[in-house]
C-alpha cells in the first residue's frame, strides 16, 4: 500500500516567500487548467528548483471551500468552510480566495520564477486577489521589532500540529491554512515605550525572552494565542513574514498558520479580536489592521498527483 505524502507544510523557514491568492473564473474549462497544474506541480518544482540545489524551493497549494467543490466534486475535507469574519473590538475581515500558493526559498528569484511559471500555466483561468512578497528581516524579526515564530513547533511536533491523521482518513496527510495580511501603523507603535510594547507582545524586545506570568498582562499577544484543551497545548505552524513598500508607506506582516483543524486558529483569532474574556483583546490590533482573511485546505501531494490520472 502506497503511503500518503504531504505537501511541504512543515518545510524549514526561509528568507524569502511569495504568498499568492487567486480567484478561479467560473467557466468550466478553467477548472481543467487547475486540475492539470495539480498533477504537474511536483515536476514544475523540480524544474525550477534544479537551478539551485541549495535554494530550498518549495510550494504549498491550497483550495478555498467554493473552489474545492468546483474542482474536485462533493467529497470534502470535513472542516473546510469559508473564512468566518470576526467582529470584536477590531474586525477580522473575510476576503475572496479560491487558490493559495505559498512559495518559499532562500532566494526571491526562485520564488518569483516559480510563480511566473504558475501564472503562465493557469493563464486566463484565474485572477490575482493578492500577491505579497515576504522577506527575512534581520534575526527573524517582524517590522514591529520583535522576533516572530519563537514558539513554533518543530520536527514531529510540527507534523502532529499541522498534518491531518486518522480523524479524517479520506484526507489524511492534508492540512488547513488561514492567511491574513496585516498592515502596521509603525508611527503609533514606535511612539510606545519599549516596556509597553513588551507587555503587549508578551516577550522582551531585544533578548526575545518570554515575560514571567507574574508580570505578563492577560491581554498579551502570546497569552491570548495560547490554546489549551483538556490539558494539552494545541499548536499551529506559523511561517509569518514581513513585507513592505516604503514608497506607499505600507508595512506589515503576512500571517500564515497551518493546523490539522482550523478551529485551533479560529479560536486564537477570536481571543485576539474579541478577547478572553470578551473585551480583553490583543492590544497589537490597536496598531495592526487585518485587511485580508481566507481559509484553505491543503490536500496531500499524493492527492494532487492523482488528480490528472
Amino acid at each position: 500500500m502506497t503511503s500518503t505524502i504531504s505537501q511541504p507544510v512543515v518545510a524549514k523557514l526561509t528568507r524569502a516567500a511569495i504568498f499568492l491568492v487567486l480567484t478561479l473564473k467560473p467557466e468550466p474549462e478553467h477548472r481543467e487548467a487547475v486540475r492539470a497544474l495539480c498533477g504537474d506541480l511536483a515536476g514544475l518544482l523540480r524544474a525550477v528548483g534544479f537551478r539551485d540545489a541549495e535554494g530550498q524551493l518549495s510550494c504549498v497549494m491550497g483550495f478555498g471551500s467554493d473552489s474545492w467543490d468546483r474542482c474536485f466534486g462533493p467529497a470534502r475535507p470535513r472542516d473546510l468552510h469559508p473564512f468566518r469574519e470576526i467582529r470584536g473590538q477590531h474586525h477580522a475581515v473575510s476576503t475572496p480566495g479560491d487558490i493559495l500558493f505559498h512559495v518559499r526559498a532562500t532566494r526571491m528569484d526562485l520564488c518569483f520564477e516559480f510563480v511566473t511559471q504558475i501564472m503562465s500555466r493557469l493563464g486566463e483561468a484565474v485572477a490575482t486577489a493578492d500577491e505579497v512578497h515576504g522577506f527575512g528581516y534581520f534575526d527573524n524579526r517582524d517590522l514591529l521589532g520583535f522576533v516572530d515564530g519563537t514558539e513554533n513547533p518543530v520536527d514531529q511536533a510540527a507534523i502532529d500540529a499541522a498534518i491531518i491523521g486518522d480523524e479524517d482518513p479520506a484526507f489524511a496527510g492534508g492540512s488547513y491554512v488561514i492567511v491574513q495580511k496585516y498592515l502596521h501603523d509603525l508611527q503609533s507603535w514606535n511612539a510606545l515605550p519599549v516596556e509597553q510594547q513588551e507587555k503587549i507582545v508578551g516577550r522582551t524586545k531585544l533578548a526575545d525572552i518570554e515575560l514571567d506570568d507574574t508580570i505578563k498582562p492577560s491581554y498579551a499577544h502570546n497569552a491570548l494565542t495560547s490554546i489549551v484543551e483538556n490539558g494539552e497545548s494545541l499548536e499551529i505552524v506559523r511561517d509569518n513574514m514581513p513585507f513592505g513598500d516604503s514608497g506607499k508607506g505600507e508595512f506589515g506582516t503576512y500571517f500564515i498558520g497551518y493546523a490539522r483543524s482550523p478551529q485551533r486558529i479560529e479560536q486564537m483569532l477570536v481571543n485576539m479580536f474579541v478577547g478572553r474574556p470578551p473585551g480583553n483583546y490583543d492590544r497589537l490590533l490597536d496598531h495592526s489592521k487585518a485587511v485580508t482573511g481566507s481559509l484553505f485546505f491543503v490536500p496531500s501531494m499524493t492527492f494532487l498527483q492523482h488528480i490528472a490520472d
